[in-house]
């Protein structure tokens, strides 16, 4: 009788724990589609294999189906659903073209890993919230910022902050600063030069490098020519290709670090972070891509815990209503404090990871760095550097 009694019993707990996960036949279903480049060149076989710093390991979707899953008790409870479709695009023409067959479709969100140009289109091209994973050009964040545009990857004056800071904390505070000639290498190492002058740090001489199979320019990429008649702390490389800087560290004159794109490098993820969570984060994600986690990768993640924090939200009325639900989004994103989204440009707030590749050396914001509001705001473009003109 008691065993009858008992099995009644562990059945009825059974029946009440299906009926609290299980969504009711009218689950609330958030669409969203991801667009990406077609033949990204960024995913090349011989790009992959170097694995650069920095630079993507793999396809974006890994990330966000990984998040997906993670959150699928949580809104099977609340009774949501995300519906996530891909939509690959070989030309600016052609992603907007996918944005606006999305919005068509009924996508109430779109998420995008495209240069800064296309992701403009697309933002331009309708009138859903954007969650921007793979761009991290300042100027989307200030003088072309969107009213519904969030930024999951961290801009670049966030990562050269995060820098900046961690050469104070060690007082190498003059610098060598060596900078790549393509038109990208040129707007980052503005970047740079700010956060140098943000943090009181000095540059004692400024040089171009260039790779070139022309022997009369061989001396442009000799480390040791370049590195030589200064005397510095430490070497900040600005190479937004990934090549020469990988190849810095260790041949310089002066035996000094070398940060930036080769050496120590400021990211948003690791798969050797081993706080907060962080390590069985990367566990789940290199199970299920069969790959270490890359620093977009995380960014991708944060974008399906995004999706699914609005889906839970269920905001009524028009599309208008998504983009609040998000800017007002509280995250984890596995780094030790609330991840939330700036009011003034929508960038996801967060620590940045220092590595060198093989392990993560420090943390950023750098202890003893203050703010008014939120530390978390040292990094990127404060309220009162805001440069974007509209009001979100």
């Amino acid at each position: 009788m008691r065993t009858r009694a008992t099995a009644s019993c562990f059945a009825g707990a059974w029946l009440m724990a299906v009926a609290l996960v299980a969504p009711a036949a009218g689950a609330a279903v958030l669409k969203a589609t991801l667009i990406t480049p077609d033949d990204d060149p960024r995913l090349e076989r011989s790009r992959l294999e170097r694995a650069y710093l920095g630079h993507p390991g793999g396809r974006l979707s890994d990330g966000l189906e990984v998040a997906l899953e993670e959150t699928k008790f949580e809104l099977e409870a609340a009774g949501a659903e995300v519906a996530l479709a891909s939509a690959p695009a070989a030309t600016l023409e052609a992603a907007r073209a996918a944005a606006v067959a999305a919005e068509k479709n009924g996508a109430a969100v779109l998420l995008t890993d495209l240069p800064a140009e296309w992701t403009l289109a697309v933002a331009d091209a309708v009138k859903l919230p954007v969650l921007n994973l793979g761009d991290a050009s300042d100027r989307l964040r200030q003088q072309d910022c969107r009213a519904r545009m969030f930024h999951l990857i961290p801009s670049e004056r966030m990562r050269s902050d995060a820098l900046a800071q961690t050469l104070v904390s060690r007082k190498w505070s003059k610098l060598l600063l060596l900078v790549g000639g393509s038109p990208q290498d040129a707007l980052r190492a503005a970047t740079v030069q700010a956060s140098i002058k943000r943090y009181g740090l000095q540059v004692v001489a400024s040089k171009p490098f260039k790779l070139s199979a022309d022997p009369r320019e061989r001396d442009l990429a000799n480390p040791l020519l370049l590195t030589a008649g200064n005397s510095y702390d430490a070497v900040w490389v600005v190479d937004s290709d990934g090549e020469f800087a990988r190849m810095l560290p260790y041949r310089t004159v002066l035996p000094r670090p070398v940060v930036g794109d080769g050496g120590l490098v400021a990211l948003a993820w690791h798969a050797q972070f081993e706080r907060y969570g962080a390590p069985q984060v990367s566990r789940r994600f290199a199970k299920a891509a069969k790959r270490p986690m890359t620093a977009q990768d995380w960014a991708a993640w944060m974008a399906g815990k995004t999706l699914a924090a609005a889906a839970i939200a269920a905001p009524k009325g028009p599309n208008a209503a998504w983009a609040q639900a998000i800017g007002k989004s509280t995250l984890d994103g596995s780094k030790g404090t609330s991840l939330s989204f700036r009011a003034w440009d929508g960038q996801l707030r967060q620590p940045m990871l220092l590595t060198d590749g093989q392990g993560v050396i420090a943390q950023a914001p750098a202890e003893g760095v203050l703010h008014p509001r939120n530390v978390l705001d040292t990094l990127g473009a404060d309220a009162p550097e805001k440069l974007c003109p509209i009001a979100r």
